[in-house]
């Protein structure tokens, strides 16, 4: 996972303003109802940074990075064949994205689950090799709609899974079922495809944190994917077009022709360093290291379906089940 970039600051860039103001001035307004834990030092990985010694640099990619999400959005506008991506069913986090998701089999009545990235646990970022299965937490999530306007705050119960080994992901099951969710806000869960991703397939990762999308293509598969202590399996690598930034960590990949989500957004390598913190290489089958500098990547979660059960009850021990076990 790369070291974030800092709060959006396009409109000081177009003042031509050399520097950032201690607070930046895209950041989101904190969520009051938000009683957890600060952030998880934003060393690794995707989420937001409040470090806010901007380089002219810096303001140059955030310029080069709205612009691409604009000229992206124009794009999905002209493609009638898609799916009507947008923002419902998101959440923001304090420090990342995320997204109320179900199983293929889950219930309404089911209590609902919210998806992001293990590095954005409110604990910290799971060593390599740790697995944290069903413990308490009373997170808050800011449920937005289709706008992108925050509707509810949502609130957990548990953490019913998360782990930074194999995979970057962690579950928080919520006090509210999909069916609570639906009537008093309007808003379905994302369902979670599980089936593996293929290349070429267009796709939208959508952030609740920036309440903006990115839209490109599965560009391939990292077959180990290694930052710092920690190594993910099989991991999604997009083409160019998605540069996501700090704060998007968790955000829900989109398979635009289905809608189904088939990733979580997780890191990139930031300045061309080689296995590094907030520079993910990749590593083939032999053994061969690969650095794609700007290059940012996901997790699948085709996987995860198999290892939850009825009442969206976790089972590492069910057929099929492959994520990592404590």
């Amino acid at each position: 996972m790369r070291k974030p970039l800092v709060a959006a600051v396009f409109a000081l860039a177009l003042a031509g303003a050399g520097a950032a103001p201690a607070v930046a001035a895209g950041a989101p307004a904190a969520d009051p109802a938000d009683q957890t834990a600060p952030a998880a030092p934003a060393s690794v990985g995707k989420v937001a940074d409040t470090d806010t010694s901007t380089s002219t640099g810096s303001i140059t990619s955030t310029v080069s990075d709205l612009v691409t999400s604009a000229t992206a959005t124009v794009g999905r506008i002209t493609q009638p064949s898609a799916q009507a991506v947008n923002f419902a069913g998101t959440v923001a986090l304090n420090n990342c994205s995320g997204s109320v998701v179900r199983m293929p089999a889950s219930a309404d009545n089911d209590p609902a689950l919210v998806m992001t990235n293990g590095h954005c646990l409110e604990s910290g970022f799971p060593a390599a090799g740790q697995v944290i299965v069903d413990q308490a937490s009373s997170r808050t999530f800011s449920l937005l709609n289709s706008a992108g306007t925050r509707v509810a705050t949502l609130r957990a119960s548990k953490i019913s899974y998360g782990t930074m080994t194999d995979t970057d992901v962690a579950l928080y099951q919520l006090t509210s079922t999909y069916a609570q969710i639906k009537s008093s806000y309007g808003i379905d869960a994302l369902t979670l495809n599980n089936a593996r991703p293929t290349a070429g397939t267009a796709i939208s990762v959508v952030s609740g944190y920036w309440k903006r999308i990115y839209s490109c293509n599965v560009d391939g598969f990292a077959y180990r994917l290694k930052e710092g202590d920690w190594t993910w399996k099989d991991s999604v690598r997009y083409t160019s077009a998605c540069n996501t930034i700090g704060g998007t960590s968790g955000s829900p990949v989109v398979d635009d022709a289905t809608g189904k989500v088939v990733a979580v957004n997780n890191t990139g390598n930031e300045d061309g360093g080689r296995c590094t913190l907030n520079n993910p290489c990749e590593v083939d089958a032999s053994g061969n290291v690969t650095v794609r500098q700007g290059i940012n990547y996901a997790q699948e979660t085709y996987q995860i379906p198999a290892c939850f059960g009825v009442g969206n009850k976790l089972d590492l021990s069910a057929s099929g089940c492959i994520l990592p076990k404590p």
